[in-house]
């Protein structure tokens, strides 16, 4: 009689294993997260046996990109011109395409570099090169979804980088579970990390991001890799924004900016002028804000429109700030200011769809704030940073000879900042900062949120 396989049940938000169904998983506390998997087999049990997720007819080995012909694929027609433009689609946030670019010019640069894709076929991939320019280097593409066939490419071409794309969609022949299950992740993860080590070969991992924008897959996957980039934007916008929340070789919360265009992404140097190329000129509820986003700065728009509510409760609704920081403030204004807001609705929105979460921000969205209800426009050559405390106060902030740097290059005449952040030595640096037609940028400190109104408004 055959034996029956083994199962165990994985936690999906942490990785742990029981032998038995739990309603509560005893290492990270998450409830009905417990789901059956069959345990692993020995590796000559499953010689020979094909693995269920197999994709049939799948797999030779990796093809050079100048060989892959596409016109032998042409794209069929349903006859129904608008069915047609459906089908045909707008491409995604970008990163397939962000990943492509570097492995081109990787290829060109260091050497061969391998593209492994479980998402798209070679011929799928050769289309939006075709479109990219990719043109002839030592590119190798592979439609592949099982792990060890991948780990056997990497070993027989030996690129000098490889990228993965994605990590939810490969599978382990140890593992009977489907694509993208804890234990699957982390042994694809794990198997590939040893790869980078013992061959020195870096790898990119393209991974999934959960509803709360966090990375899908286990904990464990973000303390395997050595850094983790998010890829955010919006379809609606131009821009994308590669973000670093962890990085072993630089400092994370460094920031990137690019642009979608039919060329495919192309790098924004100067991120303040892209941001700040539409801003209307005298219109009350709209602030500069001088961030800092990592290494670089950037001048962004805080723009807030205040109505009277037409309901019982009031609404409070964020776009690119967070929703309860924004609270926060409003309580604030209410009273350190005297401003009565609590029978109006307020809308607060972050220009250009960028996201800002430092605290030097909040000066900028309460003088936004109350720039609407005063109906009064903020002079458009001012800018601010500062973060307010409970007590009304407004405190220093970090880099702020960087912020002003940015903001007299961008033409700004005056700055609102933390009385704290203003000494001789920043002084000093200031009064050598001039702006496009050499007029020095004026600094103004304050210590609470009344004297920054006051000054502003």
């Amino acid at each position: 009689m055959a034996k029956r396989p083994s199962t165990v049940f994985v936690c999906q938000e942490c990785g742990a294993q029981s032998a038995k169904w739990l309603g509560r998983c005893a290492d990270c506390g998450a409830w009905n997260s417990l789901v059956e998997e069959r345990a692993p087999e020995p590796a000559n049990g499953a010689a020979g046996a094909p693995h269920r997720y197999a994709m049939a007819g799948a797999a030779g080995g990796a093809r050079l990109y100048a060989e892959i012909e596409i016109a032998q694929h042409p794209r069929m027609s349903t006859g129904i011109d608008e069915f047609d433009r459906v089908l045909g689609g707008e491409p995604g946030i970008g990163k397939s395409t962000l990943l492509l670019q570097a492995a081109a010019s990787m290829a060109k640069s260091a050497g061969t570099v391998l593209y492994s894709s479980g998402e798209e076929s070679e011929h799928q991939i050769k289309s939006r090169g075709e479109r990219l320019a990719v043109g002839h280097a030592p590119l190798y593409l592979l439609a592949e979804t099982c792990l060890e066939r991948i780990l056997e490419e990497i070993a027989r071409i030996k690129p000098a980088l490889v990228i993965v794309d994605s990590v939810q969609t490969l599978f382990s022949l140890k593992f009977q579970s489907a694509p993208g299950s804890i234990g699957q992740v982390r042994e694809a993860a794990t198997q590939l990390l040893f790869t980078a080590k013992g061959q020195n070969i870096p790898i990119f991992l393209v991974g999934h991001v959960t509803k709360d924008g966090s990375l899908a897959g286990p904990k464990a996957l973000e303390h395997v890799v050595d850094t983790v980039l998010y890829f955010e934007g919006e379809r609606h916008h131009s821009h994308r924004v590669v973000r670093a929340v962890k990085n072993r070789f630089g400092a994370a919360s460094e920031l990137g900016v690019f642009e979608m265009t039919s060329a495919g992404l192309r790098p924004v140097a100067n991120p303040s002028k892209m941001f700040l190329a539409e801003r209307p000129v005298d219109a009350p509820g709209s602030a500069v804000l001088c961030s800092v986003e990592g290494s670089r700065p950037i001048l962004v728009e805080v723009q807030a429109l205040i109505s009277s509510t037409s309901y019982g409760n009031a609404r409070r609704m964020a776009s690119g700030i967070d929703q309860a920081r924004l609270s926060l403030l409003l309580a604030v204004l209410e009273k350190r200011a005297g401003l009565n807001l609590i029978g109006d609705d307020v809308f607060v929105n972050v220009a250009g769809g960028m996201t800002v979460d430092e605290p030097a921000s909040d000066l900028s969205v309460l003088a936004a704030i109350a720039s609407s209800v005063r109906n009064r426009a903020i002079p458009a050559t001012t800018a601010m940073f500062g973060e307010v405390g409970l007590a009304g106060e407004v405190r220093g902030v970090t880099q702020a000879a960087l912020r002003l740097r940015e903001a007299a290059q961008m033409g700004f005449r005056r700055c609102i900042l933390p009385e704290a952040n203003i000494d001789p030595d920043l002084r000093a640096k200031t009064s050598q900062i001039a702006g496009t037609d050499g007029i020095d940028l004026e600094l103004l400190g304050v210590r609470t949120v009344g004297e920054a109104l006051d000054a502003l408004l």
